[in-house]
């Protein structure tokens, strides 16, 4: 793997106004001059070719804040301002220090150059035993490596030699390798924040890497996820999962959340009156379905394929809904609570509600498509029982009347601005579910 990395126009001219900055900063009185690096996620991305506009610059010796305000103050000077003239620096978002994880170590968010820029100083974490959040201090370049989740994150851009470091010492080899890996030991690493299990996943299926065994191992413990339940905030597994389902390659996320038999963690309902676990012993036929789908072109030769694409995946919003509603298949045959209260009336709709805390209009949506459930079952089945079609009078009759009723059924399904096909979408997901390996037909599309 390579070690070097060729910045563009934009970079490169970000890269001589921060050392410029840099050597102002060293010119100061009882200041010593800062060593920059471009660290994290944009690094592994120059390396994969991907353009990256989100860059973390890595501070070895001063806050985020106080370089900020240092690079504020250069870019002030006539100097700067004539050497630098197409630089525009936003505003100065301070993400303050929490006093009780650590020692004003703020950092700073802001807008360069048309870049979206994290000033953070390196750091060194320290972990409790009851909390994901560390003790934070400043650390060397190796500390600010070994903390990150996995070694292919941990590569960092020094500005002043324009070279890659791995301060893991196996970051490029992981990237050759195509492995997801934490640089220190997983199991404790996974112990003390459980949030780097999803985030493994999530980097996995973005990646199309595969997951050390060793840490796969680690990470379906049954202390792991406990940890995962207590010290993570639902929120949180909630916007992990989404930017899962949200990203290239969303059934390889579930596909690992399945296997390594995450589900009832990630997407729990939280509610003593649904006592059914989720099924998950087939919920691979149905994101695999999913998948399928979402990689038809219409033009392919499967006439069913066509029909279910063309009229139920006609956006990429229908494509994500699909995702979504795949997500929560294992909770579809799962009873919903015999005394009703206000909120979700389904187990799906629960676990969107309590297990992930999804917004409002996609908590209605997901409990919709499992509420409707039975009645797409029900109608399809009809329709698929009913009479061919036939230029017969009587029969037109007939033909007139199943479409209308069908037509009262889509309503059904979509009141209030929520769309029908997310609902039908689930009702084909679930029966492929519940269908043999032989793969008997589901005959959706006759209904649609």
């Amino acid at each position: 793997m390579q070690k070097t990395i060729k910045l563009n126009e934009t970079e490169t001219e970000l890269r001589r106004v921060l050392l410029d900055a840099s050597d102002y900063i060293g010119s100061l009185e009882g200041c010593s001059r800062p060593q920059l690096r471009f660290t994290g996620g944009w690094v592994r991305d120059k390396l994969l070719g991907v353009p990256s506009q989100d860059i973390d610059i890595g501070i070895d010796n001063m806050t985020g804040y106080n370089f900020g305000t240092r690079l504020h103050e250069y870019l002030e000077m006539p100097n700067a301002r004539e050497k630098h003239s197409s630089v525009d620096l936003g505003g100065l978002a301070t993400i303050k220090a929490n006093p009780e994880k650590s020692k004003h170590l703020e950092t700073v968010t802001t807008k360069l150059l048309g870049l979206d820029i994290d000033l953070v100083n390196l750091r060194k974490e320290t972990y409790a035993a009851d909390s994901r959040n560390p003790q934070m201090e400043f650390g060397t370049p190796e500390d600010d490596a070994l903390r990150r989740d996995a070694t292919v994150n941990a590569l960092f851009y020094n500005l002043d030699q324009s070279e890659v470091e791995d301060f893991t010492g196996r970051g490029l080899e992981d990237m050759q390798r195509r492995v997801i890996k934490t640089p220190l030991a997983p199991y404790q690493t996974f112990k003390d924040d459980p949030l780097r299990v999803l985030r493994a996943i999530r980097f996995a299926s973005r990646l199309d890497y595969e997951i050390a065994e060793e840490d796969e191992q680690a990470m379906g413990r049954n202390d792991i996820q406990e940890a995962l339940k207590l010290k993570i905030s639902r929120e949180r597994v909630g916007v992990e999962l989404g930017k899962m389902l949200e990203g290239p390659n969303p059934h390889r996320a579930l596909s690992l959340i399945d296997r390594l038999n995450l589900y009832p963690t990630v997407l729990p309902v939280l509610d003593e009156r649904v006592t059914q676990s989720p099924d998950t012993s087939d919920w691979h036929k149905a994101y695999g379905l999913a998948r399928d789908l979402a990689a038809t072109s219409p033009e392919e030769s499967n006439d069913s394929t066509k029909v279910i694409k063309s009229i139920l995946l006609t956006s990429q919003e229908d494509i994500w809904d699909m995702w979504l509603v795949s997500a929560f298949v294992p909770w579809a045959r799962v009873p919903p609570p015999s005394k009703q209260s206000k909120g979700p009336a389904s187990p799906a709709g629960l676990a969107a509600q309590n297990g992930i805390k999804f917004d409002g209009h996609t908590i209605k949506l997901i409990d919709a498509a499992a509420s409707n459930l039975d009645d797409v079952i029900q109608t399809k089945d009809a329709t698929i029982r009913g009479e061919p079609l036939t230029t017969s009078p009587l029969k037109r009759k007939k033909e007139l009347v199943d479409r209308e009723t069908q037509g009262l059924a889509i309503r059904r399904w979509g009141p209030k601005g929520f769309d029908w096909r997310s609902s039908v979408i689930y009702a084909l997901l679930t029966q492929a579910t519940e269908v043999s390996e032989e793969g008997k037909s589901l005959n959706l599309p006759t209904m649609i």
